[in-house]
């Protein structure tokens, strides 16, 4: 039975499969934010970002990527939870993250093969086939295709750092199956080249993040949330189709998960930035760029879906909640970048406060360069969120972007001295 959306208010609270409550309907969204101290671990500035969002009234907060694998991050300034970091950052973490009932998840996740050449570490993905970005493909390593001891451990840790994450004091896990990475090459018969048991036939491709879902479920209480985030789509041809993304959340509607949130795209088509290389009707819009596919999938997932890309305006978010053209709405909506630049966007919204969020665009010649520089001009804002400052929504993005490699060239020397450390086992 599909789960049933009572009302369209977007602070009416949502009841897990599970049981857990969600205070209402608005997530932050997961956004990389590159800010872990030099032992990639939680230190004040995320406390005091995440703050800022707890504060603010959402109901649930989706972290940034944290690290199952230390030798393998999404960039420079990543946080790392596995049993060899230490737990009390990240209950420090969780209790800056949770108030007044919220709830706040860690969003775990493996890069496969979109990790940077320059943080040293040997990429590993389901085979060896390199990250395509024409000009800017030399700044990924070709990865090494993974034997079935190396995809078990990965499992592996999946399920360890979902158990610590329950120890820090977190409500739960998003599995991080989409945007490319390891779970997401692996669905995507482009970058999955297998000839074995987790290659071909969609089953066989989709069997890792089953396999995830289960050896996650095994090793946390059944009133810790356990969700997926899917792509909608590769938006490349003879990539994950749409089609796929149904049918492999019906396989997760026989697995207690308890949320999936819709995205698309991956590095190489980056849909969930609004621009896919590969058009497609349901992301032509500015805001809520996958909802038309959420509204599909809400028919036939059996768990609450989460529709997120782009939304910044009230109406946009009450319109999602809402049946359209005999499809239901989806249950909750995901807002990122716009937490950047109003953390405090579900209070304001509450109190009925006229709201215009302005992200800046940046409109130069060279796409590749806008688009960092749009995403320098987020990373901003947070870390001025984490140093308990206003953001800056009128920076100049030519000063974000150059400010953020130098930050990001520091990061990575850190990085690379840190992972070469030998580390204890922590309890």
């Amino acid at each position: 039975m599909n789960i049933a959306i009572p009302t369209a208010s977007l602070f009416a609270p949502l009841t897990l499969p599970n049981g857990a409550v969600i205070s209402n309907r608005i997530a932050k969204a997961a956004m990389e934010e590159n800010m872990a101290d030099s032992n990639q671990l939680p230190g004040e500035a995320l406390r005091r970002l995440y703050a800022s969002w707890a504060d603010g009234g959402v109901g649930l907060i989706l972290s940034g990527n944290v690290m199952i694998d230390p030798a393998a991050l999404t960039g420079p300034g990543g946080v790392v939870l596995d049993e060899r970091q230490p737990i009390e950052p990240f209950r420090a973490w969780a209790r800056a993250a949770i108030k007044d009932g919220g709830q706040a998840w860690l969003q775990i996740n493996h890069p496969g093969r979109q990790v940077f050449a320059a943080m040293g570490q040997q990429a590993v993905a389901p085979s060896a086939i390199g990250v395509d970005l024409g000009a800017y493909s030399h700044l990924f390593p070709v990865p090494r295709a993974l034997d079935e001891a190396g995809i078990a451990a990965i499992v592996a840790r999946f399920a360890t750092t979902a158990r610590l994450a329950e120890a820090a004091g977190f409500s739960g896990v998003q599995i991080h199956a989409a945007h490319g990475y390891l779970i997401s090459q692996f669905l995507s018969p482009l970058t999955n080249r297998r000839t074995d048991a987790w290659g071909g036939e969609l089953q066989n491709r989709a069997r890792i993040l089953l396999d995830v879902v289960k050896a996650v479920r095994a090793v946390v209480s059944p009133g810790f949330a356990v969700a997926v985030k899917l792509n909608s789509a590769d938006f490349q041809k003879g990539g994950f189709a749409a089609s796929d993304a149904v049918q492999v959340v019906r396989w997760l509607n026989e697995l207690p998960v308890d949320l999936v949130e819709l995205s698309g795209g991956s590095y190489e088509s980056p849909a969930m930035q609004g621009s896919p290389q590969v058009g497609s009707g349901s992301t032509a819009a500015r805001e809520a760029y996958f909802l038309d596919f959420a509204r599909d999938l809400s028919a036939v997932a059996r768990m609450p879906v989460m529709v997120t890309g782009g939304i910044r305006r009230r109406a946009v978010a009450e319109q999602a909640l809402l049946p359209s053209e005999g499809r239901p709405g989806v249950a909750m909506v995901g807002i990122a970048s716009a937490f950047a630049f109003e953390p405090d966007l579900p209070v304001r919204w509450k109190r009925n406060e006229a709201l215009e969020i302005v992200i800046p665009s940046v409109g130069w010649r060279n796409k590749a360069y806008a688009s960092l520089a749009k995403m320098a001009l987020v990373k901003l804002q947070l870390r001025r969120l984490g140093k308990g400052q206003q953001p800056k929504p009128n920076a100049s993005p030519l000063l974000a972007l150059i400010r953020q490699q130098i930050i990001t060239r520091r990061r990575t020397r850190l990085y690379r001295a840190w992972v070469a450390r030998p580390r204890g086992i922590h309890g």
